[in-house]
């Protein structure tokens, strides 16, 4: 089954295509700044009962007049099968379309991404006919995104290092920037916000970093309009708000001792509670999550 976290970490292409040139500049690959993107049917199926779908297809047209076409795949562990499935995907395509194919492979974990870094040499080995050459974006491969300022200046771009890196320690840096961000983007245009919103949240896929961005998300539901937070503003459930703050507190290190836990349970004041909540983001203690500064 196809998860979340797979598919945010090809929609992102579709959402901006012009990424893909600013995405690979890591592998030392530079491409003449692609200025629109036109999407094109990611289903390769034959006459013939063989089901071959890509995860994204893309023709691009680059600045300098270039076109090629663009398969984004989402690969979240090796496959022995892949190789031979790439090898198709390109030839037909090149056959179908007449563009030169370029099959970008985008993996969330280490191990995979340098698995499908491989070069794949098809034929006999005294002289290969085909070598499947894809381009890789892995955790080390895209650089972590940790200022707000630039967070701004990319948020496609962020994403994807929030979606690669979401497994890392820098993942709280990267989601916290890219939360300032897209608040700033929500006052002008909160449609847009409000899709980089959500393939954030499904690129974290089943994380530890993914509690924390429903719960950044939860601190301020007045731009947040994720499925999460919206459920969260349904739920209102003062048990639910006090177990989410002892969450942040116990993953961000913070002791919390048997009477201020006790508290936090026992308070059923759902305003309090999501004050207190804002508080446990960036307290360092959690005396500070029931006073703040200057009280």
């Amino acid at each position: 089954m196809v998860s979340s976290s797979h598919e945010a970490l090809h929609r992102i292409f579709q959402e901006d295509p012009a990424l893909f040139a600013r995405a690979v500049k890591g592998l030392g690959i530079t491409f003449a700044g692609p200025l629109s993107g036109e999407p094109l049917p990611t289903d390769l199926t034959e006459n013939r009962p063989v089901d071959r779908r890509l995860d994204t297809l893309l023709r691009m047209d680059a600045r300098d007049g270039e076109s090629f076409l663009l398969a984004v795949e989402s690969q979240g562990k090796p496959d022995p099968d892949k190789p031979a499935s790439w090898a198709y995907y390109l030839s037909h395509l090149h056959a179908k379309y007449g563009l030169p194919p370029i099959l970008l492979v985008v993996c969330a974990d280490r191990r995979t991404a340098s698995w499908a870094a491989r070069h794949v040499d098809i034929g006999p080995p005294q002289w290969p006919s085909l070598t499947v050459r894809p381009l890789v974006l892995g955790p080390d491969s895209l650089p972590v995104i940790d200022s707000p300022d630039e967070a701004a200046r990319d948020i496609p771009l962020t994403v994807l290092s929030a979606a690669l890196h979401r497994r890392d320690p820098d993942a709280d840096a990267i989601l916290k920037a890219l939360a300032t961000a897209l608040k700033d983007l929500s006052a002008d245009d909160e449609n847009t916000a409000s899709i980089f919103i959500e393939l954030t949240e499904q690129g974290l896929g089943k994380t530890p970093a993914a509690d924390l961005w429903r719960h950044i998300m939860a601190a301020d539901l007045s731009f947040f309009q994720s499925q999460t937070a919206q459920s969260l503003r349904a739920e209102g459930r003062a048990e639910g708000r006090a177990e989410d703050i002892l969450f942040l507190l116990d993953g961000r290190g913070v002791e919390v001792s048997e009477e201020e836990r006790a508290r936090i349970v026992g308070c059923e004041d759902l305003d309090v509670l999501s004050v207190w909540f804002a508080r446990a983001i960036t307290a360092v203690s959690a005396a500070e999550v029931f006073t703040s500064a200057g009280e």
